[in-house]
C-alpha cells in the first residue's frame, strides 16, 4: 500500500536538505561530516513504507521503546551475544517490535555515504520523524549527537514501570511517564502516535471480551479477529485507529471519545472522569493542538538520558557493539 502524506514531493525534497541539528553535544558535526544524511535516511524509509504502510508505525515505535529503556541509546537494536542479553526478547518487544531490517538498510546506506559518523540512536530518532512525515504528520527538528550503548538492558525492558503495557491502568501510565521525566500532557500527546499502526490480538483480547469501558458493537466486531481462547489467533491484527490507520492525524482521539480504542491502555486515557479526559477532548476537537504538543513531547522524549562523549560509541552495525 502506498503511503499518504500531507506534504508535496517538492516540499519533502526541500525538507530532507534542511540542517536540523540542534541541542545535543556534537550535533552540528553531521552537517559537515555527513551532508547526505537526511535524504539517505528518508529515501530508505519512504521505500519501506511504500512496501508496507504499517512499517511507519513500527519504526516510530522502535524510537519509543529505545528511549524508555535507559534513554535514547539504541540499546534495543542489539542482538544476543556472549555478553549481551537482547531487549528484543523482553516481553514488550518479543514477537512485537519490528522494523529491525529497515534500520539495518538505513545504517548500511548511511555508512556508505559517511562511514563511522552517525549513531544508530540518532538514526532511530530521524527515522521516527520521517515515518510520521511520510504518513501525513508534522515535521520537527530532530536533536542529534547521541552515542550508542555498549550493552542492552533486558531486565529493565521487562520491568513493569519501564515500557507501558497494553493493559496498563491510567495511574500506571502516568507513573511510567513520570519515571522518564515526562508529564501527563506528554503521555496523552505521545499516545497519539497510536493514530497509526496495528495491535496484536494477544494485546487486546482482554479489552474486547472483559472490559466495560468499550463500545459493545466495536468490541463484537473485533472479536471476529481475536478468538476468546488464548493461543488462537494471538498474532491477528487490528488497527489502533480504525478510521485512518495509515495516516497520522487526530482521529485516534475521536475513537477514544467513542470508546472505540482497541487497547485497554488507550481507552484508559478517556474513561469518563479521569484526569486526562479533557486533553483527549481537546486533541479530538483541535488537531493543531495535538500536533503542536506531539512535536514538543517527542523532542522531549528524545532527550531522555542520551548517551554522549565517552559513555557510548558509534556502532558500525546496529545489531552489535564494535
Amino acid at each position: 500500500m502506498a503511503s499518504s502524506s500531507s506534504s508535496s514531493p517538492l516540499l519533502l525534497a526541500l525538507f530532507v536538505f534542511l540542517p536540523l541539528f540542534i541541542g545535543m553535544a556534537n550535533a552540528n558535526a553531521y552537517y559537515k561530516s555527513c551532508p547526505q544524511l537526511f535524504p539517505t535516511i528518508r529515501g530508505v524509509v519512504q521505500n519501506a513504507i511504500n512496501k508496507e504502510a504499517r512499517m511507519g508505525a513500527s519504526l516510530l515505535r522502535l524510537h519509543f521503546h529505545d528511549c524508555f529503556v535507559n534513554g535514547c541509546d539504541a540499546s534495543n537494536l542489539l542482538d544476543d551475544s556472549s555478553s549481551i542479553k537482547s531487549e528484543k526478547n523482553a516481553v514488550p518487544n518479543k514477537n512485537s517490535a519490528r522494523g529491525f531490517e529497515v534500520i539495518d538498510q538505513i545504517k548500511s546506506a548511511v555508512e556508505k555515504v559517511c562511514p563511522g559518523v552517525v549513531s544508530c540512536a540518532d538514526i532511530l530518532a530521524i527515522t521516527a520523524r520521517d515515518s510520521v512525515v511520510i504518513l501525513g504528520g508534522p515535521e520537527w527538528d530532530v536533536k542529534l549527537g547521541r552515542k550508542d550503548s555498549m550493552t542492552a538492558y533486558f531486565a529493565l525492558a521487562n520491568a513493569t514501570n519501564t515500557i507501558p503495557a497494553a493493559n496498563a491502568s491510567l495511574s500506571a501510565l502516568i507513573s511510567s511517564f513520570q519515571n522518564h521525566g515526562l508529564s501527563t500532557r506528554d503521555l496523552v500527546a505521545l499516545y497519539g502516535a497510536h493514530t497509526i499502526g496495528q495491535a496484536r490480538c494477544t494485546n487486546f483480547r482482554q479489552h474486547i471480551y472483559q472490559d466495560k469501558n468499550v463500545d459493545a458493537s466495536f468490541a463484537k466486531a473485533n472479536q471476529g479477529k481475536c478468538p476468546r481462547n488464548n493461543g488462537n489467533g494471538d498474532n491477528n491484527l487490528a488497527p489502533l485507529d480504525a478510521q485512518s490507520p495509515t495516516k497520522f492525524d487526530n482521529t485516534y482521539f475521536k475513537s477514544l471519545l467513542n470508546r472505540q480504542a482497541i487497547l485497554h491502555s488507550d481507552q484508559e486515557l478517556y474513561n469518563g472522569g479521569g484526569s486526562t479526559d479533557t486533553l483527549v477532548r481537546t486533541y479530538a476537537n483541535n488537531p493543531q493542538a495535538f500536533i503542536s504538543d506531539f512535536k514538543a513531547s517527542i523532542i522531549k522524549m528524545g532527550d531522555i538520558k542520551p548517551s554522549s562523549g565517552s559513555k557510548g560509541q558509534i556502532r558500525k552495525n546496529c545489531r552489535r557493539i564494535n
